[in-house]
């Protein structure tokens, strides 16, 4: 089977999993023309199981089938997604990017320093001076 015989009956197979009623929760990524990623995440809220067992599950399973298909151990696998989910900011994401910042702890109203980090409000940040702050008052 060619490679694009092979992703066309993968990309089938993903179609006839999420055309199923039993469904409870989804993780859903897909990448176009090689560089925008669109993601859908979605929870049946009847379900009885905790949603951040659900998402850890379906997380867990995408980091060793990538693992799997690279020939990778997963550990080395889910350490480059850790590293690579903290530059998201920097990459081409349509669909749930606003869920995405919302979910994240870190997330909470800081601003973009424009270099990669980010500063809360009631964070100390440095002299512009290089002085050492004067705590004494």
């Amino acid at each position: 089977m060619s490679d694009r015989a092979a992703f066309t009956a993968d990309r089938d197979r993903a179609r006839t999993l999420l055309d199923d009623d039993s469904i409870t929760a989804l993780h859903l990524g897909v990448i176009r023309n090689d560089e925008t990623v669109d993601t859908v995440v979605a929870r049946d809220p009847a379900s009885d199981y905790d949603p951040s067992i659900h998402t850890l599950s379906l997380l867990a399973t995408h980091i060793r089938s990538v693992a799997a298909e690279a020939g990778a151990d997963y550990e080395a696998v889910a350490a480059d997604a850790a590293a690579i989910a903290g530059q998201l900011d920097e990459l081409p994401i349509e669909g749930a990017a606003d869920e995405i910042d919302e979910a994240t702890p870190d997330s909470d109203g800081a601003a973009d320093a424009g270099d990669g980090s980010t500063a809360n409000a009631g964070d100390e940040t440095t002299n512009p001076d290089d002085e050492p702050p004067n705590d004494t008052a």
